[in-house]
């Protein structure tokens, strides 16, 4: 059993998007279009459904007909000590590529390091880890 995982609607990119997340996070990618779901709410070759599944899981869609694609305001994705300090700096790096550091990943006065940033599709994470000692 998991945790919550985020469902994210794409505006009509997220087979790359998706494939950018298990790039940055390994894991497994299962993707379907439309077509495959029997769904007729956006275009055939879009993706209705793809999940990513590891360390990191996500699930994303193209956004369909009726609905919006993600839009984030007012929260993040944290990856709040989800690995060691290695791979949450690398990932907080890979996800920078293309997108904007909000707050660099920096040491932080109760001495955790943490960095917010928005990646290449809009999505804001929050991202840091407890040093070892």
């Amino acid at each position: 059993m998991s945790g919550l995982v985020p469902y994210l609607l794409f505006p009509g990119n997220a087979a790359e998007a998706m494939r950018h997340y298990q790039s940055v996070f390994g894991g497994v990618l299962e993707m379907f279009d439309y077509e495959q779901l029997d769904r007729h709410d956006g275009p055939s070759d879009a993706i209705g459904h793809a999940t990513l599944q590891g360390v990191v899981a996500l699930s994303g869609a193209d956004a369909g007909i009726d609905d919006d694609a993600v839009q984030m305001n007012g929260m993040f994705l944290a990856l709040l000590g989800t690995a060691d300090a290695s791979t949450l700096t690398g990932w907080f790096a890979d996800l920078s590529v293309g997108g904007r550091v909000i707050d660099p990943l920096q040491r932080r006065a109760w001495g955790d390091w943490d960095g917010t940033l928005v990646d290449r599709y809009g999505i804001r994470w929050l991202i840091g880890y407890h040093p070892q000692e």
